[in-house]
């Protein structure tokens, strides 16, 4: 698919799709252009020409930062996407690389005109509301295991505007924030680097079939190209997750700290033993039940165990990331591992590849141990559910 402008060819491809891959071939050997825009950023130019740097990456830095929830849904967007290829014989990408080769081999500028990925994934994180990744994560799961493919689509289909506009449809119903920031924004964006890089001459710009039509519409009114600098800006919301953790683990301290002086002062410490076990059971407990849920080694989930209880020590450190560390140490995934993310193809996969087994460790245990915190242990303190349980163990 392919769209004529003054000093612009856009070609408009499925990234899945061998007749994208000749077609990008044939029009740059026809159009011989003074510039080659390609959708890709450098980071993600070197992850398809380089393909050995993601599987070095340590998993060490995968979990730091406590964002093995969101590693582990961009693994699964990446499964599905290959999944896709290996049904049409072609790698995600091929066009892109197809592009890359064919401006290398006959000397021509290239220009990468793409929004750093890092950029995008923390832009959307930032804007997503909590429900919006509770569904988008739900989406990606269905499609993991098959739930929902009652029709086959045909890549060629997939290059039809009405079926994109369907698609880019439903993708906002279930992510608004998403389908901006990756469509709408980058629409945008694109459209400005291919704007400029025309300055040099006759451009082939080579892109996903779905932003043809936003980045036309820009370039035939480029006065309308908004500035790209506060695109490339990740928004800061006011931190809640840190006000309410701090404020919930202030008054915590503040519990336990009234307690113990209600010990001291009468001599009978049953109050604060009791509330201690309860809290323990409630944060430990349910951590280590989120461990054992994700089929974690039993390292990880006495690790869990003691590590939630102990949250106000690493406050800035979640509680899944200790199981998640231990079993990766226990684990020890390796290079096949990473490789193998991209070709998970059941839900059994994520337990049986060791790099995502970790994060399921880390995703699940934190879980747990938000749940214990912020739910289960207001519950238990004030109905007094396990106080004659556990009066006997309290004195």
């Amino acid at each position: 698919m392919q769209v004529e402008l003054p000093g612009i060819t856009l070609v408009g491809t499925a990234h899945v799709s061998a007749e994208s891959v000749a077609e990008v071939r044939e029009v740059i050997a026809r159009v011989k252009p003074a510039v080659v825009a390609v959708e890709l950023d450098e980071n993600r130019k070197r992850a398809i020409v380089d393909k050995k740097r993601f599987e070095e990456t340590p998993i060490t830095d995968l979990l730091r930062g406590g964002k093995s929830s969101f590693i582990l849904a961009q693994s699964l967007l990446a499964s599905y996407q290959r999944r896709m290829g290996a049904k049409y014989g072609v790698e995600p990408g091929a066009e892109m690389v197809a592009a890359l080769q064919a401006a290398d081999a006959s000397g021509t500028k290239v220009a990468l005109v793409d929004r750093d990925i890092g950029i995008t994934l923390r832009r959307a994180y930032a804007k997503m509301g909590l429900g919006e990744k509770i569904r988008l994560v739900w989406e990606l799961m269905k499609s993991l295991v098959g739930a929902g493919d009652d029709e086959e689509m045909e890549v060629d289909e997939i290059l039809q505007e009405d079926v994109l506009t369907t698609m880019m449809g439903e993708l906002s119903r279930m992510a608004p924030t998403v389908a901006d920031v990756l469509i709408h924004e980058r629409d945008a964006y694109l459209a400005a680097h291919i704007h400029k890089a025309a300055r040099d001459g006759h451009v082939v710009a080579v892109l996903g079939a779905g932003h043809l039509k936003g980045v036309e519409s820009y370039l035939r009114a480029p006065a309308t190209i908004p500035d790209t600098k506060p695109l490339e800006v990740v928004p800061k919301r006011f931190p809640w997750g840190i006000v309410l953790t701090s404020a919930f683990s202030l008054a915590l301290v503040a519990l336990f700290g009234w307690y113990a002086y209600q010990g001291i002062r009468t001599g009978n410490f049953a109050d604060l033993k009791l509330h201690l076990l309860e809290y323990v059971i409630a944060t430990g407990g349910m951590c280590a039940l989120g461990a054992l849920v994700a089929r974690g080694h039993i390292l990880s989930i006495l690790t869990a165990l003691v590590a939630a209880p102990l949250k106000p020590l690493h406050f800035f450190v979640g509680s899944g990331i200790f199981p998640g560390l231990v079993q990766a140490k226990v684990n020890k995934p390796t290079v096949k591992d990473f490789q193998g993310i991209s070709h998970l193809q059941t839900l059994g996969d994520l337990f049986r590849n060791k790099v995502t087994h970790v994060l399921m460790v880390a995703s699940l245990a934190q879980l747990g141990a938000n749940l214990g915190l912020f739910l289960l242990f207001p519950v238990l303190i004030s109905t007094g559910v396990l106080r004659h349980l556990l009066a006997p163990l309290t004195g």
